[in-house]
């Protein structure tokens, strides 16, 4: 499997989705609709799935429909303690460590959220940078745009050559379409029109070993510079 790069989803994929933070991040958004926005119970039950469909994520809805702040909307929704939710997990960075491609968070999310993950989970080391909503110009999965942003922030211009790992199927599906690998990481979610499923990061080894014998060992160090990677900035 000659893979040169990995864009790594963060929320439920990097941990596992029975921590209840996603939940815990959808019922911000929720609370965000009905006081900030003045919104009913019923209106933002019903707007959020609509989004979720049509635009990929409550926030570009919200941008498209509603011209929300998008820095207070980010800022609101994930204002969690997320030492309630998450743990570290030393096999999952050591998996990570282990892998010999370049590493990057590539999530709908902000920097400022993925930044505070990574650091609850121990991971901050095993990334080359994060590809967040900003970097994309808020675009986001699944717009196929955001794919290819992604891919030239990440220095790769082949997508046969990028393993995707998502643990939804919604932006799985598309990102195969243009190319890329695709793994669902999701224990409760079956294999259905992806490359590849495993339940947990921890399972990568087993699943594909071909990913630890596809290229000589990459140096993380100095292999992106950081001044020049817009990706690398907040």
């Amino acid at each position: 499997m000659q893979v040169r790069t990995l864009l790594i989803d963060l929320d439920d994929t990097l941990y596992p989705p029975q921590t209840g933070l996603w939940e815990a991040i959808r019922g911000r958004m929720h609370t965000y609709m009905v006081e900030r926005m003045g919104m009913s119970d019923t209106q933002a039950n019903h707007l959020r799935p609509h989004f979720l469909e049509t635009y990929g994520t409550t926030l570009r809805g919200l941008q498209s429909e509603f011209e929300v702040d998008a820095e207070e909307f980010l800022a609101y929704v994930h204002d969690l303690p997320l030492v309630e939710y998450l743990q570290p997990n030393e096999a999952v960075r050591q998996t990570l460590l282990s892998l010999p491609q370049r590493r990057w968070v590539f999530t709908n999310a902000d920097q400022a959220h993925a930044t505070r993950v990574l650091k609850v989970l121990q991971l901050e080391e095993c990334f080359d940078g994060i590809i967040d909503v900003r970097a994309l110009g808020f675009l986001n999965k699944p717009d196929p745009q955001a794919f290819w942003k992604a891919l030239e922030l990440a220095g790769e211009n082949d997508p046969h050559r990028t393993l995707f790992m998502d643990d939804a199927l919604r932006n799985l599906l598309p990102a195969r379409q243009l190319g890329l690998i695709t793994l669902l990481v999701n224990p409760f979610v079956e294999q259905n029109g992806v490359d590849y499923h495993i339940h947990y990061l921890t399972d990568l080894r087993q699943a594909l070993p071909g990913l630890w014998e596809s290229l000589p060992a990459y140096q993380k160090k100095g292999a992106n510079d950081e001044s020049s990677n817009p990706a690398m900035k907040g």
